[in-house]
């Protein structure tokens, strides 16, 4: 079975437009409790969301779905997506939803999907709920006493709360630490400032007013100039930027420079398997990082697994081969140890841990190795398929050639939104910029109806 509905990362579309409407909201959740059925107990679904305003529609769309189908709801409001899963598990859920679009502006709105042991859903478990959408739910309609029941879990934040602090290595503190956290306007903007603050930290907060529009409007992980500019401001020693639902995370160092995923899966790495805690030999991370990070974990003696790009994909890795670090250049960290998922917050922590260990700038503790040239440009086209043109097929094997050994080349479709990911790394940063605009204009030409025909 195909998907259609599902891409990299669950169902994701502009808001009151298909899929993202009340109507498809209402089918997915009776086809997954469909999906989900097992045995006669009473069947529970976890829901959270984020700040956007759409997520007051999608909700009790979801909501009356499962209930539909005789399966009880507990609503947890805005909490990060490692928060829902975190609480699948807990209160022995058969599923657990996200109502978010991750880093996307909050015209966007999505659906992500966790079993009962918190992990998101496989590919073929996606398509089989997408056959089911297509079936008739009569004959899996609850009956009017069997109809699900819908409650707010009122202790939420502050179950993650403690699930986050316990993480951090017992006996430490943050006490002396002044620490400037974005939340994006965000689902975290409540509890991530929480925990900071209750190990000991002194917390400078921004992104933490959601108004359901302003949710990664020129803040968090995915703009993180404004966080830059705080930490300076304010004498921070480190900040910490989290996205839309806190599932991705990029620091900043006391001089205001960026910290990506790369840097943090280098820190986290060596300083795991310093302590013998390292799993698997290596971390596990996506075509995107850069090929610096590769060399690094080479020159100390552990291995770098790639994976398609999407934080799930890098999970199956880790499960499948005995991993617990992991994640993408982008800031989605997974811990396997604390997290079933990319987790902004717990990552965060560890990486402030072993600042404070050692007494150290964040600024030298962070910089762990120095990244290979690396460009990546977004190409947006209507429709079509650029990339099966004779002339884009050409440019794109000129530019292997030109990078050779010593570089490398990744172009794809993006699964989330109409782009194409252009991304060329290699030691000459010139020829890096000008492949990566070479191919770039041949896909606008071909996107524009000048290209050749494939």
């Amino acid at each position: 079975m195909t998907r259609k509905l599902f891409g990299t990362d669950g169902i994701r579309g502009t808001a009151n437009t298909e899929p993202m409407t009340a109507e498809t909201a209402l089918k997915v959740a009776m086809a997954t409790a469909a999906q989900f059925r097992r045995g006669d107990h009473r069947h529970l679904a976890v829901i959270g969301k984020d700040t956007r305003l759409s997520g007051y529609m999608l909700e009790p769309a979801l909501t009356a779905g499962f209930t539909s189908m005789g399966m009880d709801v507990v609503l947890v409001g805005p909490m990060p997506t490692p928060a829902v899963a975190m609480l699948t598990r807990s209160l022995r859920a058969d599923l657990g939803v996200v109502i978010s679009a991750s880093h996307n502006p909050f015209q966007d709105n999505g659906i992500k999907l966790f079993g009962p042991d918190g992990y998101k859903l496989s590919d073929a478990v996606e398509a089989a709920i997408e056959a089911r959408m297509a079936l008739p739910f009569g004959p899996d309609l609850a009956s009017a006493a069997g109809l699900g029941r819908a409650r707010r879990l009122d202790d939420a934040s502050g179950r993650y709360i403690e699930a986050a602090k316990a993480t951090f290595p017992r006996g430490l503190r943050l006490d002396g630490l002044k620490i400037a956290v974005d939340c994006a306007n965000g689902a975290a903007y409540k509890v991530a400032p929480t925990v900071l603050w209750e190990l000991g930290a002194e917390v400078v907060t921004a992104g933490v007013q959601p108004n359901g529009l302003n949710i990664n409007q020129g803040c968090g992980a995915t703009s993180p100039a404004a966080l830059q500019e705080l930490v300076v401001h304010e004498g921070c020693h480190i900040g910490v930027a989290l996205d839309g639902d806190a599932d991705r995370v990029i620091l900043v160092d006391e001089a205001g420079r960026q910290v990506d995923g790369d840097q943090l899966m280098a820190l986290v790495g060596r300083s795991w398997a310093a302590d013998g805690r390292l799993r698997g030999g290596g971390v596990v991370a996506t075509v995107m990082s850069n090929l610096g990070l590769e060399r690094f974990l080479g020159g100390i003696g552990l291995a770098l697994a790639r994976t398609p790009v999407g934080d799930r994909y890098v999970v199956e890795h880790m499960r499948g081969h005995g991993f617990n670090v992991g994640g993408e250049q982008s800031g989605h960290i997974v811990l396997g140890d604390y997290a079933t998922t990319g987790d902004g917050l717990i990552a965060a922590l560890q990486v402030l841990a072993v600042v404070q260990q050692s007494g150290r700038p964040a600024s030298e503790v962070c910089r762990i190795f120095e990244p290979v040239p690396q460009l990546l440009r977004n190409v947006r086209f209507a429709g079509g398929q650029p990339l099966d043109a004779v002339a884009v097929k050409r440019t794109i094997r000129d530019a292997e050639s030109r990078l050779g050994a010593a570089g490398r080349l990744l172009i794809r479709k993006s699964g989330t939104e109409p782009l194409i990911r252009v991304m060329a790394e290699g030691d000459d940063g010139a020829l890096v910029e000008a492949v990566v605009a070479e191919i770039a204009a041949a896909i606008e030409s071909e996107a524009a109806g000048s290209g050749s025909a494939p």
